[in-house]
C-alpha cells in the first residue's frame, strides 16, 4: 500500500500530522549523505565529473548506491541470476588501520633518505632483473611526494604511485626496465613487470625514459615528463601502454609491436611491424601496409583500478566507471567517475597464510580481494559469486592450482573487476584456469560488464605442466585489457610433451571485447571464437616452435591449426592490428593464419603473417583462410582489409 493510500484513511486531524511527518522525513532523506559519500581524506569529492558521457557528474561512485554511471539502479540490466547479491559497499564509518601488505611491499615516503631508499631498490634490481621464473614478487608503494630515484625494474615487480594522480608522486630520474638480462640490450625476455600512476621526469639514459620490455607488461596511469623509447638497442617484443601521458614523443625503437591505448601522446616514432593506437590523442596516422593502424576513439571500457593513501594513512580502492567512445588519459584535469570503497572492504591475502578455504569464506561473505605478492597454490577454485567483486593482485600475484581445478570461477555477475594476476598452470591438467560465467551464461551485461586487466597466463618456463584453456569467457559483454597467454619456448618443462596445452582462450559470450590480446606456442587454436559480435583491437601470436612433425600438428586433412579461429557459425565479428608469427624448429606448415567465416559480418582489418626462422621448409601458408600469399624465409604478407 503507499503512503498516500495509508494516509487517506487516517482521520482528518491524525492525517495533518502524518503528512507532515512524512514531509519532514521526505526533506531528511533527501539531502542526507549517500553512504560513503566521503572518501576518508575530508573531501566528499575525491573526483570530478568528467569522462565520454560515461559519468553522472559525482566521480565517487559506491557499488550497490543506485549509480553505476548507466542510469539503472542496479548498475546494469536488472538481471541479478547467478549472484548472490552485492559485493561489500562503502559506509559511513571511519576506516581502519592501514591494512598489513606483507613483507614484499615497501612503502616509500619523501621524507626518507633517498640514498637508503636507492640502495634498497639496488638490492633488489640485482635479485630481480635475473629472477626469471622465481617465486619472488613485490610491489614497492610511493607515497606523494618528489622523489629522486632511479627505479629500474626486474621480473615480477610493480610500481605503485599512492597518489590521486600521477603527478602526486614525482620521481626525478627514471622508472626503466633496461635490456640487463639476456645480454646485449635484449629484451625480447623482459616479461611481468609493471608501472602505474607515477609521474617521472627522466634524467637517466640521456634524460629519456627506456621501457625496454615484452609481452606480459604493463605501463599505466604514468606522465613521463619528456620522453620515453621502448627498447634499449637491442630486439624488444611487444608490450601495453594505457591512461598516459607524454610531455615529449615516444620512440618505438627496435619494438615488433605494441599496442597504445588512451594516451597522450607528445609524438610517435619508428614501429617495426604492428603498432596500434586506440584512442589516443595525437596518434600517428594509419600507414597500412606499414606499422600503424590508429583508431580513433575507445569504442568501450573501464580503466583498470588503483590504490591511493589519505593524509590519515589511510588506503582507498578507485575503481574507474564504464565509459564509452572515449579518448585520452582518465585523470588530467578532471578524474573519470569512479567508485572508491576503503581496503577495509577487502579481505587481505597473504600467501603464507591463505588457501582456497579462507579466501572463498572471504569471498562469499561479499568482501572484495586484495592479493598481497607471492605465489598462491590452490587446491579448489577462487569462486566470486557478488556483483561488483574487486579482485585485485600486487606485484603479479600468482595463482596456481594444485590439482587439476581452476584458480578463479566468476559466476554470472554484474561488474567484477580482475586485475594484475598470472595464472600458472600446475602438472595436472586443469580444464581452464579462468572461467567467466558458468556454461549457458546468458546474462546481459551491456551497461555493467566484467573487466579483466592484466591478466597473464603461463604453462611450463617454471617446471612442468599442462592445460586445455587458459581463460574461457562463457559470459557475455566481457572486457579484456591486456592478456598474455603462453605456453612457455623455454624453461624448465618447455617441451611439445612436456607444457601441452590447447587453447589461450575460448570465447564463448556475445559482445566480448579484447584491447591487446596476445596467445602464443598452443597446441591447437590459440584463440577459438564461438560467440557473436565480438571484437579484437591488436592480436599477437606465435606458433609453436617445437611442433615435431607435420604428423603431430594437423586436423581433417589441413596442415597445423590456425591460431585465431572464428566458429563457422558467428556471423559478426570485427578485429584490428593482427599478426601471427613462425619459428619452426622443424620443417612444417601451417595452412591458415587466421580462419573467419564470410560475410558482410565479417571484417578483419591489417593482418599480416611473418617468417621468423628456422627451418628453411617451414611456412605459412596462407594469411587467412586460403587467401594471402605464402610466408616463407624471411617473408612478411600483408593484407589490409578481409
Amino acid at each position: 500500500m503507499s503512503p498516500a493510500a495509508s494516509l487517506a484513511r487516517l482521520r482528518p486531524g491524525v492525517a495533518i500530522i502524518a503528512c507532515v511527518l512524512v514531509l519532514l522525513f521526505a526533506c531528511s532523506t533527501e539531502n542526507a549523505p549517500r553512504p560513503g559519500a566521503s572518501n576518508g581524506d575530508g573531501d566528499s569529492n575525491q573526483g570530478h565529473a568528467g569522462g565520454d558521457g560515461s559519468g553522472d557528474g559525482d566521480s565517487t561512485v559506491k557499488p550497490g548506491d543506485g549509480d553505476h554511471g548507466d542510469g539503472d539502479a542496479q548498475g546494469g540490466d536488472g538481471d541479478d541470476a547467478g549472484g548472490k547479491d552485492e559485493a561489500e559497499t562503502q559506509t559511513d564509518a571511519p576506516p581502519g588501520p592501514p591494512p598489513d601488505f606483507g613483507p614484499n611491499v615497501l612503502i616509500f615516503d619523501p621524507s626518507m633518505s633517498m640514498d637508503d631508499i636507492q640502495g634498497r631498490l639496488n638490492q633488489l634490481k640485482d635479485q630481480q632483473v635475473p629472477n626469471h621464473f622465481g617465486e619472488e614478487r613485490y610491489a614497492y608503494f610511493f607515497k606523494p611526494g618528489a622523489y629522486n630515484l632511479d627505479v629500474e625494474l626486474g621480473f615480477f615487480v610493480q610500481v605503485v604511485g599512492l597518489g590521486k594522480t600521477p603527478d602526486d608522486v614525482t620521481i626525478t630520474g627514471a622508472v626503466r626496465s633496461k635490456g640487463d638480462f639476456l645480454g646485449d640490450n635484449n629484451a625480447t625476455q623482459n616479461f611481468w613487470r609493471a608501472t602505474e600512476n607515477v609521474a617521472v621526469v627522466p634524467t637517466e639514459d640521456n634524460g629519456i625514459n627506456v621501457w625496454a620490455v615484452s609481452q606480459g607488461t604493463s605501463f599505466r596511469r604514468m606522465h613521463v615528463k619528456g620522453a620515453m623509447v621502448l627498447s634499449d638497442g637491442g630486439w624488444s617484443s611487444g608490450g601495453f601502454i594505457a591512461d598516459s601521458m607524454f610531455d615529449d614523443h615516444v620512440d618505438s625503437g627496435t619494438q615488433q609491436q605494441f599496442l597504445l591505448r588512451n594516451n597522450k601522446l607528445g609524438g610517435f616514432q619508428g614501429g617495426s611491424w604492428n603498432q596500434v593506437f586506440v584512442g589516443c590523442d595525437d596518434a600517428p596516422e594509419t600507414n597500412w601496409p606499414g606499422s600503424y593502424t590508429t583508431i580513433d576513439k575507445t569504442a568501450l571500457i573501464r580503466e583498470k583500478p588503483y590504490l591511493t593513501i589519505d593524509d590519515s594513512g589511510h588506503y582507498w580502492v578507485h575503481v574507474p566507471k564504464l565509459k564509452s567512445e572515449s579518448r585520452g588519459v582518465s585523470w588530467q584535469g578532471q578524474i573519470d567517475p569512479e567508485t572508491v570503497l576503503s581496503t577495509d572492504h577487502f579481505y587481505i591475502a597473504h600467501s603464507d597464510k591463505d588457501d582456497a578455504a579462507s579466501i572463498n569464506a572471504a569471498l562469499d561473505k561479499g568482501k572484495h580481494l586484495l592479493f598481497t605478492p607471492g605465489v598462491y597454490h590452490l587446491s579448489e577454485a577462487l569462486h566470486v559469486t557478488h556483483h561488483h567483486t574487486v579482485v585485485l593482485g600486487l606485484g603479479l600475484t600468482t595463482l596456481e592450482p594444485d590439482n587439476d581445478n581452476a584458480v578463479l570461477e566468476v559466476d554470472d555477475l554484474k561488474g567484477v573487476v580482475i586485475a594484475s594476476l598470472l595464472l600458472d598452470a600446475g602438472e595436472q591438467e586443469s580444464k581452464t584456469l579462468l572461467q567467466l560465467g558458468p556454461d549457458g551464461a546468458n546474462g546481459d551485461r551491456a551497461k555493467d560488464p566484467v573487466s579483466l586487466h592484466d591478466v597473464h597466463c603461463r604453462i611450463g618456463g617454471a617446471g612442468p605442466a599442462q592445460l586445455d584453456t587458459c581463460i574461457t569467457v562463457n559470459a557475455n559483454n566481457v572486457i579484456g585489457d591486456n592478456m598474455w597467454l603462453w605456453r612457455a619456448d623455454h624453461g624448465d618443462g618447455a617441451d611439445w610433451d612436456a607444457n601441452p596445452a590447447k587453447h589461450g582462450m575460448v570465447v564463448n559470450g556475445d559482445s566480448v571485447v579484447m584491447y591487446g590480446l596476445f596467445a602464443e606456442h598452443f597446441e591447437d587454436y590459440q584463440t577459438i571464437w564461438n560467440g557473436e559480435k565480438g571484437r579484437v583491437f591488436f592480436y599477437q601470436s606465435e606458433l609453436p616452435y617445437d611442433v615435431p612433425d607435420q604428423g603431430s600438428w594437423q586436423h581433417d586433412g589441413v596442415n597445423g591449426y590456425a591460431s585465431y579461429k572464428v566458429a563457422d557459425n558467428v556471423q559478426e565479428h570485427e578485429a584490428w592490428g593482427l599478426g601471427a608469427y613462425c619459428v619452426f624448429y622443424n620443417g612444417v606448415k601451417e595452412q591458415r593464419a587466421f580462419e573467419t567465416p564470410i560475410g558482410p559480418g565479417m571484417q578483419m582489418h591489417h593482418v599480416f603473417t611473418m617468417w621468423l626462422g628456422v627451418d628453411g621448409n617451414s611456412e605459412i601458408t596462407h594469411i587467412l583462410n586460403d587467401d594471402g600469399d605464402a610466408a616463407r624465409q624471411g617473408d612478411q604478407q600483408h593484407k589490409t582489409d578481409y
